[in-house]
């Protein structure tokens, strides 16, 4: 299923995704988790992008695998770029000091200094 467009059959609304499993044990966690901005793309922007990545950023090479142009390869990056750009949120400027916090790298005391 493809679940960057999963919309609800009766609003139409997106869907999110709130449970994960694990198919060898069975143990599941229910939260609100977030796609991955690669994600949210379409099935065919990301098979663009896997395919990018595979032939080392050569265009040359995406022209040949799709049998389109170099302009065509360029505004379809193009577009994903800008998809890509909309769904990007910066982490928040706090994060890097919890993720020190939680490395022992500084202790509470210093992280709440810097912290406000």
């Amino acid at each position: 299923m493809d679940i960057s467009n999963a919309a609800c059959p009766e609003c139409k609304k997106s869907l999110r995704v709130d449970r994960m499993s694990c198919p060898s044990c069975g143990m599941s966690m229910e939260s609100e988790f977030e796609l991955s901005p690669l994600a949210q793309l379409t099935l065919e922007d990301q098979a663009f992008v896997m395919a990018f990545v595979r032939s080392h950023g050569s265009i040359k090479k995406m022209e040949s695998l799709f049998g389109i142009s170099y302009p065509t390869v360029k505004n379809r990056l193009n577009a994903i770029a800008a998809a890509l750009d909309k769904k990007f949120q910066a982490p928040s400027p706090n994060l890097y000091v919890l993720e020190q916090l939680a490395r022992g790298e500084i202790n509470v005391e210093e992280a709440l200094e810097k912290l406000s």
